[in-house]
């Protein structure tokens, strides 16, 4: 297999699967602040959704795209619905002395009170009259409606509080959907539309590129209509010519001793044309570089993820010798695999801890 010196830049299919180890963009912008408000008995599930899509944001770039921090409805530790305890970072007495955060979102769950709270009503006018983005998780819809937020507006929230919102608030639309947008109010109802939500939000300020990195690393184990739980594959997209789909599985198959163009012809029956055609049209690249990003791509995952020798891993994703494969690594990584390596491991040791502390 022929490398091209020139191609330096993954494809779109490879591009999300290694976006993380890419060289960094220049990035001007701010991380966007986000603060989430635990109520008492909130949704542990929604709550970790919503802020594994921002940590996993942070983890595709190598600059990070948001700060995220929780305060207490009323006194920390706060009980989530597993009685589990958060030691929250701050109380909403904070935001007398410090601006209010890009994004604020209200953690509900199944037994938090449906009851105004003040405050939270207060620090709710507030943002909004900051014109900031405002959400709620799970019955966090119920906060903005106690705040008058909702009035003329959809909401989504967990079905058991439909009856409640609809009696309470006569001005507010209650959605049958999971997931509701309107200007700069965004509500789901529980913890599988918490990360949609989240996708959705990351999608609008930062880029769907993230959004489809996120899901790259997230959305591996989606069962799919036919209750299929295999470990999802860049071949098993359903949009996709069958005939595509099976030369992509080959080609996953065949890593360590690469089959050519030539003899997928003969497994696959169809010609050398008709192959580059299937993935100039669906993929906008030729076999034989989504061959070499898929070993490349293999070839990351050992050098970061095992301590095996840098020739084993070039012999193991395919590669004829060792200065051929560091070749190709830094012309797409941006650094020698060693290095990469290196960084990796110094990434790993100064990496913080979580800003959500668990009592």
């Amino acid at each position: 297999m022929t490398y091209i010196k020139d191609k330096r830049n993954f494809s779109a299919l490879m591009r999300d699967t290694n976006s993380p180890f890419l060289p960094a963009a220049e990035q001007d912008e701010n991380p966007v602040e986000v603060g989430f408000v635990l109520q008492q008995h909130f949704s542990m599930s929604a709550f970790t959704a919503a802020v594994d899509t921002l940590v996993t944001a942070n983890l595709v770039r190598t600059t990070p795209l948001f700060n995220y921090q929780t305060y207490a409805a009323e006194t920390s530790p706060v009980i989530s619905d597993l009685g589990i305890e958060i030691a929250a970072q701050g109380t909403l007495k904070a935001f007398d002395h410090k601006p209010l955060p890009d994004l604020l979102i209200i953690c509900g769950g199944y037994r938090c009170s449906t009851q105004q709270h003040p405050e939270l009503t207060r620090t709710l006018k507030q943002a909004d009259s900051k014109k900031l983005l405002i959400g709620g998780l799970w019955n966090g819809a119920i906060a903005l409606a106690h705040a008058g937020l909702l009035d003329q507006l959809s909401c989504a929230l967990h079905p058991d509080n439909h009856a409640y919102i609809r009696e309470q608030f006569p001005k507010v639309r209650v959605s049958e959907q999971v997931i509701v947008s309107e200007g700069n109010r965004h509500t789901s109802a529980g913890p599988v539309s918490a990360m949609e939500m989240m996708l959705q939000l990351i999608g609008e300020l930062r880029g769907m590129n993230i959004t489809r990195a996120i899901r790259e690393i997230l959305s591996c184990d989606q069962i799919s209509e036919k209750g299929n739980i295999r470990i999802s594959q860049p071949g098993d997209n359903p949009c996709l010519p069958q005939n595509l789909r099976d030369i992509m599985e080959l080609m996953a198959a065949n890593i360590e001793e690469p089959i050519s163009v030539d003899e997928l012809t003969v497994c696959i029956g169809i010609s050398r044309r008709q192959i580059e055609r299937l993935f100039q049209n669906h993929l906008e690249t030729s076999p034989g570089r989504y061959y070499l990003e898929l070993r490349i791509t293999h070839a990351r995952r050992l050098l970061l993820q095992s301590n095996e020798s840098i020739t084993n891993i070039a012999l193991a994703s395919g590669f004829v010798s060792t200065s051929h494969f560091s070749n190709c690594y830094k012309d797409y990584f941006g650094v020698s695999p060693s290095l990469a390596r290196e960084q990796a491991k110094t990434l790993a040791f100064n990496t913080p801890c979580p800003q959500a502390a668990v009592c």
